[in-house]
């Protein structure tokens, strides 16, 4: 691989207190000394899969050319493979159990499918429960200085993988009901409602649509921009990945209004909107 490829992008929910982070950097600079490893984000809540795939997915068409390894695994140990994937632009490595599928598909889909199988591209292990240092990362490593993929081990069918579980929003009469996805660190709530699907039932930037969330529901305006709301005042917004989300201004969404990851959510409009 070229320099511009000797690329490691790390996410994990391995978080920082323990060691877990360091050794992993550690044995894939070992593999590869001059190795740039950028870390995405340790804090993926543990065991939470679904969680790691949308930072993933969010995250992935950013990061340099090279190699992605992602580490949030419940079933280590168990007989979940770990994978080393061959897309367009580089590699992801990770168990399969979901993690790596969408970011597979919004890079173009897989070339090629590794069963990390070959012992001379692993740690010997004193134990089956930590495949992140003995397994993906050495992998991610050895793909770094070019090794090839179908070196790491035996080729699996592509289709064969544990595909995402990602929720697709669905329409109801004057309404969208999805949920949230995600809660960043202000508090804004990202749903996975196309905005565009809004505009297309002629709700514009200005109007008001009725959130309805668990047995509650609050009145919302759609603005451009965080500043443009109102004090207390809930809005929603496209945010800067394209979708959906509910905010308050300099405040928490998800505190005030009481959200969190995976709550269904309900936005309805005026129906008389798409006759304008």
């Amino acid at each position: 691989m070229s320099e511009r490829a000797r690329f490691v992008s790390f996410l994990s929910d391995y978080g920082r207190v323990d060691e877990f982070v360091g050794v992993c950097h550690a044995v894939m600079l070992d593999v590869a000394p001059d190795l740039r490893v950028i870390d995405i984000t340790h804090d993926v809540p543990p065991f939470d899969v679904r969680a790691g795939a949308l930072t993933l997915v969010r995250s992935v068409q950013y990061l340099p050319e090279g190699v992605v390894l992602a580490v949030v695994d419940p079933g280590v140990g168990t007989e979940r493979r770990c994978i080393a994937v061959e897309v367009e632009n580089g590699f992801l490595v990770g168990p399969d159990n979901g993690l790596l599928a969408p970011s597979v598909a919004m890079l173009g889909g897989a070339r090629t499918v590794v069963s990390l199988t070959n012992p001379d591209f692993q740690l010997a292990s004193p134990g089956e429960t930590f495949a992140g240092r003995d397994v993906m990362a050495p992998a991610a490593a050895h793909l770094a200085t070019g090794v090839a993929i179908t070196d790491l081990g035996d080729v699996v069918d592509a289709t064969s993988l544990v595909p995402g579980l990602l929720p697709l929003p669905s329409e109801e009469e004057a309404s969208f009901v999805g949920e949230v996805l995600w809660v960043d660190r202000f508090g804004n709530c990202q749903t996975n409602i196309d905005p565009d699907l809004l505009a297309l039932r002629g709700v514009r930037v200005g109007d008001s649509v009725e959130l309805g969330y668990g047995d509650k529901t609050r009145l919302a305006r759609w603005v451009p921009a965080f500043a443009e709301a109102k004090p207390s005042e809930a809005v929603v917004l496209v945010d800067s990945y394209g979708l959906l989300a509910v905010a308050l201004d300099q405040r928490s969404a998800a505190q005030d209004l009481g959200l969190k990851a995976g709550t269904k959510i309900t936005i309805s409009f005026d129906p008389a909107a798409a006759n304008r």
